[in-house]
């Protein structure tokens, strides 16, 4: 029996991302690949044709899979892209000779408890804790059960190491090395009063920390959550729980992958 050698391929609407995916496809096909009509949970790989948001949907919309992914990029940023659309040859040059590795993040996961039930989140990126309607929130936080401050401000965001270059930066989180697992947790324009003492930087936690987000009685409809920039919103929170997943999210590096020479091109 011929072992079938599947892939997802996954793009958006743009036309850049149009013409590229038919290009890869074309070559894939020519390769000895299979293209998955649907996407496929039993693909050897996906790849991902866009920006940034394309990338992240596509771990959301398919939850996560336990499949290599890696990006071409058609979009702004491409951060976690690791291949352009005039780079698809050697690509697949190198994809063929095995000439990559698989690098494992850890998504940051929320559990939500409301009134009633809790329910399950995850980003790759960050889970954004804020108030509704740019409203101030005022909650206490908890690490491993010690509680280290009560809050106040705009919110707090929960980063991954992966997340670091996101949001997490631009609010003047600090940058971590994804070879780093740990958790970020940066404060949304902090309020400090006799009542509030609320860290005004960002603070780094260890891989098995819990931290866990209270608010208080009076102001927990006032919450929203943002996962990779999708907002949830929730009625009756009382407490938020989050810590690293033992899911693992793959990603596909070529040999000549560097994570700091990557923040330079796209950042410095």
């Amino acid at each position: 029996m011929v072992e079938r050698k599947i892939i997802n391929i996954v793009y958006n609407d743009a036309k850049t991302s149009v013409d590229t995916a038919s290009y890869l496809k074309t070559k894939l096909i020519q390769l000895g690949f299979e293209i998955a009509v649907d996407f496929s949970y039993d693909a050897e790989l996906i790849i991902c044709i866009g920006g940034d948001g394309s990338f992240l949907g596509a771990l959301h919309k398919y939850n996560f899979p336990d499949i290599p992914i890696i990006g071409i990029n058609t979009g702004h940023l491409g951060f976690f892209a690791e291949v352009n659309p005039d780079e698809i040859d050697s690509f697949l040059e190198k994809y063929v000779s095995g000439d990559y590795f698989i690098e494992e993040l850890s998504p940051i996961e929320a559990t939500i408890c409301t009134r009633n039930n809790c329910i399950e989140a995850r980003g790759i990126n960050e889970i954004v804790i804020k108030g509704d309607k740019s409203r101030t929130i005022h909650m206490t936080i908890s690490v491993n059960n010690h509680l280290i401050q009560k809050f106040s401000g705009d919110g707090i965001l929960v980063a991954t190491s992966t997340g670091s270059t996101a949001y997490n930066y631009s609010v003047g989180g600090s940058l971590v090395d994804p070879k780093l697992n740990i958790v970020q947790v940066t404060p949304l324009a902090p309020i400090n009063t006799n009542a509030y003492r609320s860290f005004t930087s960002s603070v780094i936690f260890p891989t098995e920390t819990i931290i866990k987000v209270n608010p208080e009685y009076r102001f927990e409809n006032s919450i929203v959550l943002v996962s990779d920039g999708v907002e949830h919103r929730y009625a009756g929170i009382t407490e938020v729980s989050l810590q690293l997943s033992e899911l693992k999210v793959k990603m596909l590096r070529l040999k000549d992958f560097n994570f700091w020479s990557k923040v330079i091109q796209k950042f410095l």
